[in-house]
């Protein structure tokens, strides 16, 4: 009877732990399956954060070179504007010594001035470079809103709208006046008054240009546009003494030969 009870409980307890064994595997195959899933999804992802990588330094190479073509570019428009300046530059202070009394009809007689007079000329010129205002301090550099407003002033220039270039010009100068322009638009400001022969007006300009930017390459071309101005005032004297400075601040310059060549033609 005992060996029969002893028998009985046996086979149960080898139930019983077929039966947790069983169940523990099935646990263990469930959790494997969990785990199997998550790297799936892990590994997936990490190949979709190398593909956005891979992206975003695409995107960084296409970005760096559109930033040196934007710079090339801007470059190459700065130049070509300078270059346009210097031709326009030339080109309209040669019209004007050769063809400004041409467009009244008859040019004026040019008396020599005496020595006195030439003398009382070179005294006022000093006179007014020792009650110069003090000199604008430039910028070195120009943001890309103030190149465009000064380029969209100059194209309107070249185009001889000369009306609408001045307002541009004069309201660059109020935006900018110590910007990195501001000496070229206070000359092309006095050069839109010039062509339209407001010589007074021009004058005002050109001397704000001497008188606040003593050290820019435009001061040349207005000394020449002041001095051809005074000989339309029928100043003569005054005339050749800016004209002759111009010719001693700047020889070899192509102002200092389009002075030398006035002064020739109107027996200066």
């Amino acid at each position: 009877m005992l060996t029969r009870k002893f028998t009985v409980c046996c086979a149960a307890l080898l139930l019983s732990g077929l039966a947790w064994s069983t169940d523990s595997a099935a646990e263990l195959d469930q959790r494997v399956e969990v785990l199997e899933r998550q790297v799936k999804v892990l590994s997936g992802l990490v190949l979709r954060l190398e593909a956005l990588q891979r992206e975003v330094q695409q995107l960084r190479g296409e970005v760096e070179l559109q930033g040196n073509a934007m710079s090339a570019l801007k470059k190459q428009q700065r130049d070509l504007y300078l270059d346009m300046e210097g031709r326009l530059n030339q080109s309209s202070g040669t019209f004007d010594a050769s063809s400004a009394s041409a467009d009244r009809g008859s040019a004026p007689v040019a008396v020599p001035a005496d020595e006195a007079s030439r003398q009382k000329g070179k005294e006022r010129s000093v006179a007014a470079v020792e009650s110069k205002p003090k000199p604008v301090v430039v910028a070195t550099s120009a943001s890309a809103r103030e190149e465009s407003e000064y380029q969209k002033a100059f194209e309107l220039l070249t185009q001889r709208r000369y009306d609408e270039s001045a307002k541009s010009f004069q309201n660059f100068l109020k935006a900018y006046p110590a910007g990195v322009y501001s000496d070229n638009a206070q000359y092309w400001l006095g050069e839109t008054s010039y062509v339209t022969r407001n010589f007074d007006k021009a004058l005002v300009e050109f001397n704000k240009l001497l008188d606040n930017f003593p050290t820019s390459q435009k001061v040349a071309g207005a000394l020449l546009k002041i001095g051809y101005i005074e000989y339309e005032k029928k100043d003569l004297s005054r005339a050749r003494a800016t004209l002759e400075s111009l010719v001693e601040r700047f020889p070899g310059s192509s102002a200092a030969r389009l002075a030398e060549e006035f002064m020739r033609k109107k027996k200066l």
